[in-house]
């Protein structure tokens, strides 16, 4: 009788410590997040950066012709203010993130355990990924109050837009993370593709005001489809092949860099 007692409390114990993906990364989020409160200058790159500079998107669009590429100041500075969200609050907070912990050795812990790689990348990065998330609505509501934009023609594609960039900035987050040996490195590594996306995605500039041969190039940028998506979702002015495409170009590079990520991460410290 004693052995059958037994038996029952050590599977009553062992369900209940059973977890599932969804507590271990809701865990794993809780941890990163309470990290980041600490982390004031972390903190002030991920939450006001974002929130300022696209202050300075207002004052080059002064030099511009905006008449001339169908655009208001209120659908340049929109799109812009939300790929600062995915640059600063997202990409690269999160390079930062992944070779932290990998050179504190979190992460080679945590792979050893019970997470899956997948659910120690998703929870790590999910912290940042809500917070440009509420960055990017609190900044889509004070564009249209302060800049009197009319309401979105297509809510759908901006919403779109904004959910395939932060799928695709988490994972090249990853990636860049793979080949940054240090901390203090993780500062500049991100750099390149962050100017890359400011001046060539139509975030400071334009495509349209581009010379064509340039802005066929820049169309290929990763961070191009979704500000055209974003874009395009209030003015309206996209066409079903223009949107299939750029969706298809968010995809084939959140595609490459999820492969890249599965080659190439490293959960030890880089040697």
């Amino acid at each position: 009788m004693s052995v059958t007692t037994t038996n029952a409390s050590t599977t009553r114990t062992v369900t209940s410590a059973a977890t599932t993906p969804r507590t271990r990364m809701t865990a794993l989020a809780r941890a990163e997040l309470t990290l980041l409160g600490r982390n004031k200058g972390a903190l002030a790159a991920t939450v006001f950066v974002p929130l300022v500079l696209p202050f300075s998107v207002r004052a080059a669009a002064k030099e511009m012709d905006l008449a001339e590429a169908e655009l208001t100041i209120g659908t340049l500075m929109l799109p812009a203010a939300i790929g600062f969200c995915l640059l600063f609050a997202v990409y690269s907070a999160l390079v930062g993130v992944f070779v932290v912990r990998r050179e504190e050795l979190v992460l080679k812990r945590l792979h050893t355990g019970e997470l899956r790689d997948v659910e120690i990348l998703a929870g790590s990065a999910t912290p940042a990924l809500l917070s440009a998330l509420v960055q990017s609505l609190l900044l889509a509501v004070g564009c249209a109050l302060l800049l009197d934009l009319s309401a979105p023609s297509a809510i759908h594609l901006s919403v779109l837009g904004l959910l395939l960039g932060l799928a695709m900035c988490a994972a090249l987050a990853a990636v860049t993370a793979s080949f940054t040996r240090t901390s203090d490195s993780a500062q500049v590594t991100p750099l390149p593709f962050m100017f890359a996306s400011m001046l060539g995605s139509g975030m400071f500039v334009p495509l349209e005001l581009l010379p064509d041969r340039l802005a066929s190039v820049c169309e290929l940028l990763p961070l191009t489809p979704v500000i055209t998506l974003v874009r395009g979702g209030w003015t309206g002015d996209l066409s079903g092949a223009e949107t299939m495409g750029a969706m298809a170009t968010a995809v084939a590079w959140t595609v490459l860099a999820m492969f890249a990520v599965r080659r190439w991460f490293r959960w030890e410290p880089r040697r």
